[in-house]
């Protein structure tokens, strides 16, 4: 069923590429207005002219989701530009170096703990207050499987995207009678840049195969098939759902 976002303040974060990007141009297609963000400057540049939506639909901003400075900035802008923040999609986030735990770099547990969860949270907490303020919105979180179960050489990740959505239920039991719907998207291995990261990094073609194998279905999934979800869970079509770490995994957690 085709899903109408038409005139709906939607900001994604992390726009510049993978999930964010993809979603990016549905919520375009689907007629939404965009606040989209990226550190990466070149990426959200591309981002935007891939779309090619006049001014009064699309506001792009740098914004480094570990500042708190920034991050309020993002959410005023959005305001002050459309006056209204119907949906937040909080996608940024990074993955570590593939390591046991007993190996892994304290520097790079800092940085991802940094990004993925202070990020999420600070988004969160404006992107509540003026919810709050408009008495409606929904927020979409995007955690992964690795929220759900243990994620072998990615525990760090693993911790940071289980802290993800204990945010995520938290705060849709906090906000559940002020009309905010508040949800995590889990998905698996997928085609993204930042698993193209891990399998260029950790054997090529066979990492890939072996990734695919653990899956049920037999295959990795593509931005598209998230997405979709994304737009299925941030939906009016979906009213009656918060709170929940929805899995699109081929499977991967059912065993």
């Amino acid at each position: 069923m085709p899903l109408d976002f038409t005139d709906k303040i939607v900001q994604i974060t992390g726009a510049g590429s993978g999930f964010g990007r993809t979603a990016a141009e549905k919520f375009s297609k689907a007629g939404a207005k965009l606040v989209l963000s990226d550190i990466n400057e070149a990426g959200l540049a591309e981002t935007v002219s891939l779309l090619d939506l006049s001014t009064d639909r699309l506001l792009a901003l740098h914004c480094d989701i570990s500042d708190p400075d920034q991050v309020a900035h993002m959410v005023t802008r959005a305001v002050e530009t459309f006056g209204a923040l119907d949906i937040a999609i909080n996608n940024a986030g990074m993955a570590n170096e593939m390591a046991r735990i007993g190996e892994a770099s304290l520097s790079e547990f800092d940085q991802v703990m940094a990004v993925n969860v202070r990020g999420v949270f600070l988004c969160m907490q404006q992107e509540l207050q003026q919810m709050s303020q408009q008495g409606h919105g929904v927020i979409l979180n995007v955690a992964s499987v690795a929220g759900l179960i243990g994620a072998p050489y990615m525990g760090i990740y693993a911790a940071s995207k289980h802290a993800v959505i204990g945010l995520t239920k938290t705060a849709a039991l906090e906000y559940a009678r002020k009309n905010i719907r508040i949800n995590a998207i889990c998905p698996a291995f997928c085609y993204t840049p930042m698993v193209g990261q891990i399998i260029d990094g950790k054997g090529g073609d066979k990492r890939e195969a072996d990734m695919a194998n653990n899956i049920p279905m037999g295959r990795l999934g593509t931005a598209e098939e998230i997405v979709h979800g994304m737009m299925w869970l941030c939906s009016t079509e979906n009213s009656f759902t918060t709170g929940q770490a929805l899995a699109f995994d081929g499977g991967l957690t059912t065993a």
